[in-house]
């Protein structure tokens, strides 16, 4: 018997967006997905032939780059960090709409201009999407790694501007931080690991049933 097909998504806010577009797919999760008690990382669908494994935004792309899991969601911001290049990114799934964004704090945003910027040091969980964008505008930006709870760098004095991914902004306010330059717009794609997109026959047909579960979606709105 084939091994089923893994199908990785995020845990969080994508997920919540994720799941009708699952099931216009065909696939729906048992039970215990569902279950904010449960351990499980692993679990069955309707469908014997595919399971989801529940992970890390940042590691759906390293379990599908390195064939651990066929197919999996996650945002186009992880995909420009990492930039696998065994991963295809087949479908814009329309989902998970929010941007990665250059704040600071807004005493500092009020008497400043980020084009005569010629140095800057953000605390982020991006350092190579970030690299790249202040690079590309002859910007040397010194990078400190975080993974989370980015708004207290500036107060605490660890990095006077961040770079995150903003959706309300709600966050960033609250932190006494405003955006003063966007970096890119983000949203949800679907992706597929290279060598099984060629090898598993079960694949393809997965692909194309999330693009007519968009269009779908893009009908009904």
């Amino acid at each position: 018997m084939t091994d089923p097909i893994i199908l990785a998504v995020p845990k969080g806010r994508i997920l919540a967006e994720a799941l009708p577009l699952l099931a216009a797919a065909g696939i729906v999760p048992e039970p215990a997905f569902s279950d904010e008690d449960s351990r499980a990382l692993r679990f069955a669908t309707n469908r014997a032939d595919i399971d989801l494994i529940r992970v890390r935004a940042f590691d759906v792309a390293t379990f599908v780059a390195h064939g651990a899991a066929q197919l999996g969601i996650v945002g186009s911001d992880v995909l420009a960090e990492f930039a696998y290049s065994e991963l295809y990114a087949p479908v814009d799934l329309g989902i998970g709409h929010c941007r990665i964004s250059v704040a600071e704090p807004a005493d500092m945003a009020a008497g400043d201009d980020p084009r005569g910027w010629s140095h800057v040091r953000v605390a982020t969980k991006y350092p190579h999407i970030t690299r790249r964008h202040f690079e590309a505008r002859g910007v040397q930006a010194e990078c400190v790694k975080l993974n989370g709870a980015m708004e207290l760098a500036p107060v605490l004095g660890l990095a006077p501007r961040i770079v995150d991914l903003v959706s309300s902004g709600r966050t960033l306010r609250e932190n006494g931080l405003v955006e003063v330059e966007t970096i890119a717009e983000v949203s949800s794609r679907l992706i597929v690991n290279r060598a099984a997109f060629k090898t598993r026959a079960a694949v393809v047909p997965l692909v194309d049933a999330f693009r007519r579960a968009v269009a779908g979606m893009e009908q009904a709105a």
